[in-house]
């Protein structure tokens, strides 16, 4: 018989306790924790360090408003994280939660906005002020004051202050003040006063929100903040800041073209963009729409000798040079050269130079040279040199080079060289060079890494020793040769040709070739063209090691009429019957015999 096990009650408890307990420790407020510490005169950061070590969490500061090694002391006994920080930092700090972290902050400055204030009679009255650091009460330089709507404008010099000129016609005004690494703080004025104001930022802070980016999302953030553990148990804070606003400024004329302030209001002001039906430009600081042109999409855009846009959903003209930070539909003309932040969408002219740091759905012309930072697609054209760092799907036509880094899918055509990693289409040039291809690549050097490549050493009824390179792919081929007739009757040639390959199976498949080739009989008064067309099987030996032959059909044109002593003539031997195809071409059924190597 089983006994049934009776449990005490309080025994019962006393194990749920002990099961619950860590859970509710875990949950429990980070400040409401209890620690037991005591120190004398010891470093303010060992002492967090204990703090964080014992109650499992991790401190953030300021180092600039902490000084880790000062000296403090604490009586020992159990008690609240909160009231150990308190005894820590006895006034003017602050403790914030944000998930495993306490931030320690100094508590915000707190400044009376308007400091003066007097009324004006005039049609424009005066904002002036300073602008500080709410932790530490530093003034702060660099930092952007602006006028959202009337697209006033000023920077703080190196003391903090700032002076803004403003239209009493306008019933409403506020100020918005940005700078790098702080939070955007807007304060509303009021109008018609000549004012001098204090205005406080406050630092940057941790994002207690999880920040997921995915494919579901089509931006990202303009800044994600990343903690990152130190071994002292504090906390570094970096910032990483969304640079699509000053991609731009970045680039070599972007540095040459803007000043030192349009280069720091573009940084400022990185989340700030409005729109404007028309803008009228002289110069990048020049505009109708003041100096925070840069922030603004103009429908309509023009620039007597060049303009800094915050893009354009119209038409752009440049008398030299138009640079936009976001995107431009749909037409943009530049003397010069054109310079696109985001994406280009429509016709782009640029007499000496078009480039854009996102993608093209269109078409661009540039005088000398085409860039695309992502993908092309269109028609992409350049005097020299087009380049698409992504993926082209179109065309692209240039006087020498066309570079396609990841992938054409069209057609490349140039004077010198064309490149693509990948290419599914035509490439039309002198060299041309692909990492794999699916299409065709047409010119007297042709180099697939991934495709076709043979060393042909054969014979034939000319001349007895050849050697060609044929590089390419399956479907299309190219083919450098030379041959060599020795002896009494000597013959030299060289020349150029097409060929394609059709495998039955691995070992065995066909060879189709055209080739012409320039024979060298003596004298280089003459012209004497063997052209031929050939046929052969192929089979495979091995990995590097083909044996082949087949026949050819000879289309020979000579005006050398008669033969130079210790050379070849007539062509071909006597042996082979020819016929006559017109003036000076004859021809004949021959023969080609060899082996491929590789």
């Amino acid at each position: 018989m089983i006994k049934r096990l009776r449990l005490h009650p309080k025994i019962v408890l006393l194990t749920l306790a002990f099961i619950i307990m860590p859970f509710l420790s875990q949950s429990q407020s980070l400040l409401n924790r209890t620690v037991n510490i005591s120190a004398n005169r010891q470093p303010v950061a060992d002492i967090l360090e204990i703090i964080s070590n014992q109650a499992n969490f991790y401190f953030s500061y300021n180092s600039n408003i902490i000084k880790k090694d000062s000296l403090v002391s604490i009586q020992a006994g159990n008690r609240t994280v909160r009231s150990a920080l308190d005894q820590l930092f006895p006034a003017g700090f602050e403790f914030k939660e944000s998930g495993n972290y306490i931030i320690i902050r100094r508590v915000p400055i707190k400044i009376t906005l308007v400091t003066e204030q007097s009324q004006t009679n005039d049609n424009y009255y005066q904002v002036t002020g300073f602008v500080r650091d709410d932790q530490t009460g530093e003034k702060i330089s660099d930092a952007s004051v602006y006028e959202k709507q009337r697209l006033a404008s000023a920077i703080t010099n190196g003391n903090g202050f700032f002076k803004l000129k403003l239209k009493t016609r306008y019933a409403t005004a506020a100020l918005s003040v940005s700078k790098e690494f702080y939070n955007d703080t807007t304060v509303i004025i009021q109008p018609g006063f000549n004012q001098q104001v204090s205005i406080t930022l406050s630092p940057a802070t941790i994002n207690g929100a999880t920040v997921i980016i995915g494919p579901a999302n089509r931006t990202a953030p303009d800044s994600i903040y990343i903690n990152i553990p130190q071994p002292d148990s504090t906390d570094l804070l970096f910032l990483y800041k969304k640079m699509d606003s000053i991609r731009i400024q970045r680039t070599a004329m972007g540095k040459f073209l803007l000043s030192s302030r349009l280069k720091l209001q573009s940084i400022n002001l990185g989340k700030f963009f409005t729109a404007r039906p028309v803008q009228f430009s002289f110069t990048p600081g020049l505009s109708t729409n003041g100096k925070l042109n840069s922030q603004v999409v103009n429908n309509f855009s023009f620039n007597v000798l060049g303009g800094y846009s915050g893009g354009v959903n119209g038409f752009e003209l440049g008398g030299l040079f138009n640079l936009d930070k976001k995107a431009v539909k749909y037409v943009q003309i530049g003397g010069l050269l054109n310079i696109v932040g985001g994406a280009m969408t429509g016709l782009q002219l640029g007499g000496l130079n078009n480039t854009v740091l996102d993608s093209v759905k269109g078409f661009q012309l540039g005088g000398i040279y085409n860039h695309v930072s992502g993908n092309m697609k269109g028609v992409q054209m350049a005097g020299l040199v087009n380049f698409t760092k992504l993926k082209t799907k179109g065309w692209q036509l240039a006087g020498i080079g066309n570079i396609s880094a990841r992938q054409i899918n069209g057609v490349q055509m140039a004077g010198v060289f064309n490149y693509t990693k990948k290419l599914n289409g035509l490439q039309f040039g002198l060299i041309n060079i692909a990492d794999s291809s699916d299409g065709y690549s047409i010119g007297l050097i042709n180099i697939i890494f991934k495709g076709y490549h043979k060393l042909a050493l054969y014979a034939n009824e000319v001349t007895p020793y050849n050697a060609a390179f044929k590089t390419g792919n399956h479907k299309l081929y190219s083919i450098l040769l030379a041959g060599a007739k020795t002896g009494d009757e000597k013959a030299f040639g060289f020349g150029y040709g097409l060929g394609t390959k059709i495998a039955f199976n691995k070992t065995l498949g066909m060879n189709m070739e055209l080739s012409s080739q320039y024979l060298y009989l003596g004298t280089w008064d003459h012209i004497n063209l063997l052209n031929r067309a050939a046929a052969h099987l192929e089979l495979s030996l091995g990995k590097f090691l083909t044996i082949y032959a087949g026949p050819a059909f000879s289309g020979f044109y000579s005006n050398q009429a008669e033969g130079i002593p210790g050379y070849l003539f007539p062509i071909p031997p006597t042996q082979y019957k020819t016929f006559k195809l017109g003036n000076e071409w004859s021809g004949w059924f021959g023969w080609n015999a060899g082996i491929h190597i590789f």
